[in-house]
């Protein structure tokens, strides 16, 4: 059988006496792209951040294309740089030009030489259709063109699986559909994505699997067609109602 790319075992997560996540199971395998959807406080952002440990579980296993986090410091950052993370709100360096955001980890990670890392860069702010931008800085950007850059700066350090937190959410609506395309277009390429999201459109157009989260448990996972048209559980029905 081939390894999955991201796989969690019976994973559990606790803020004090409040559990967040309870057993999880989820397999996802390389090249699938796989939306995570769910009430607010469902415990969907909680596990993406588990997956690359921003945030550390106490029970159960996460493993990255076979290789489980907990080997040491080392290893563990060799395995979370295989995943790429874009966020909810950028968390772009405001003193830094779009270019430097996108070379800073290059340069200082990976001690690449400066014209490389920029040609890199460069290649990337392509793919996301706002080269022009390079020596801007993030506040002279509209909310979705400061996502962009967030996707770029991502994809530069070559990551074999790229997470999703909410990517869409702090945007006005008319910079949403410019993101979503660009994310449509990484997809299309083949890599390895988890989006946590609330755009159902982009889970029909796009998700191999949509799964549905409630109080810290996975409560059901379908392809897209069957997820919306035929919902087994009470609580995804519900659930469907309020957003479609």
């Amino acid at each position: 059988m081939t390894t999955p790319a991201i796989e969690l075992v019976g994973v559990s997560k606790w803020y004090g006496s409040f559990q967040a996540l309870k057993e999880i199971n989820l397999s996802i395998s390389e090249g699938e792209r796989v939306v995570v959807c769910g009430p607010s406080g469902s415990g969907k952002s909680t596990m993406i951040r588990c997956v690359n440990q921003l945030e550390r579980h106490q029970r159960g296993d996460i493993r990255i294309h076979g290789r489980a986090f907990g080997g040491g410091a080392r290893d563990d950052e060799a395995i979370r740089r295989e995943t790429g993370m874009v966020f909810q709100s950028f968390n772009l360096f405001p003193h830094m030009t779009v270019l430097e955001n996108c070379t800073f980890a290059l340069t200082w990670v990976k001690q690449m030489p400066e014209e490389e890392a920029k040609r890199i860069a460069l290649s990337h702010l392509e793919r996301v259709r706002i080269p022009e931008q390079a020596l801007k800085y993030p506040l002279q950007l509209s909310g979705g063109q400061q996502q962009r850059v967030a996707i770029a700066r991502a994809l530069c350090m070559q990551p074999r699986i790229m997470l999703f937190d909410e990517p869409t959410s702090a945007l006005d609506p008319e910079m949403i559909k410019e993101v979503l395309d660009v994310m449509v277009e990484l997809a299309n390429t083949g890599m390895t994505m988890v989006v946590v999201t609330h755009e159902m459109g982009f889970a029909r157009q796009v998700a191999d699997r949509v799964v549905f989260m409630d109080q810290g448990e996975v409560v059901e996972q379908a392809p897209p067609e069957d997820f919306f048209a035929n919902p087994r559980y009470d609580r995804t029905r519900m659930f469907l109602s309020q957003i479609l």
